[in-house]
């Protein structure tokens, strides 16, 4: 039963399967403070070490349980936390400007929730103003929020997608993200050259025409 039970888990995470496309968080995620959180994984992921075999009075070892409690609470998963999602600051469409705006090549820094390991790629980003116009830096600091917790690509261009509509009162909002997932790359395919590539879209770019668009500027082929 138990081999079941772990073969079940494995295709799971193989095939990048979530169920919520908001990221999953228990009730009480942010009753205890970040110093708290910090001294519990370092514990924990000390004990990790040592069943490791490796030995923690090397000078090289002994901090690397602090660094990385650190490192998963303020650096790597900063984006968990809702009192740390960037201000978006709208301002009103004066200029009447109706086009496209794309915002491109923007990094990827996340993690597979699956197996923590690293994805790492580029997100593009466009929308058509109706009534408000976003700050351009905005758009890369919530790519960047989204991209800085435990993630699932395909939630995470609906996070990006959503919260854009949401700030900027239209649908008129794509995102794309391509990236490379080592939890691919460095364990079971191990398929070095491959990545993802993640769509999401609302109002006129579900027209074909608006999303080839948006695609050729990219440099992306249609689809």
């Amino acid at each position: 039963m138990k081999d079941k039970n772990n073969e079940r888990i494995e295709i799971l995470g193989d095939n990048h399967f979530s169920k919520n496309t908001e990221t999953p968080l228990r009730a009480d995620a942010f009753d205890k403070p970040d110093d708290e959180k910090i001294k519990n994984i370092q514990y924990h992921f000390e004990m990790i070490m040592k069943e490791m075999g490796l030995d923690l009075t090397d000078d090289s070892l002994s901090g690397t349980p602090y660094r990385v409690a650190k490192m998963y609470i303020k650096e790597l998963f900063y984006g968990l936390n809702p009192a740390n999602r960037p201000k978006l600051s709208t301002f009103e469409n004066k200029y009447g400007y109706q086009k496209m705006l794309v915002e491109q090549n923007i990094t990827i820094d996340s993690a597979c929730e699956h197996h923590f390991l690293p994805i790492v790629g580029h997100a593009n980003v466009a929308y058509i103003p109706k009534d408000k116009v976003i700050g351009l830096s905005k758009i890369n600091r919530l790519v960047d929020y989204y991209a800085h917790r435990p993630q699932v690509q395909e939630r995470l261009v609906l996070q990006i997608c959503n919260d854009l509509q949401k700030v900027l009162g239209t649908e008129d909002v794509i995102v794309a993200v391509s990236a490379k997932h080592l939890c691919v790359s460095s364990r079971g395919i191990k398929d070095k050259n491959s990545f993802t590539t993640t769509l999401e879209y609302g109002g006129c770019f579900a027209d074909k025409t608006y999303r080839d668009e948006f695609l050729t500027i990219i440099g992306q082929q249609s689809v």
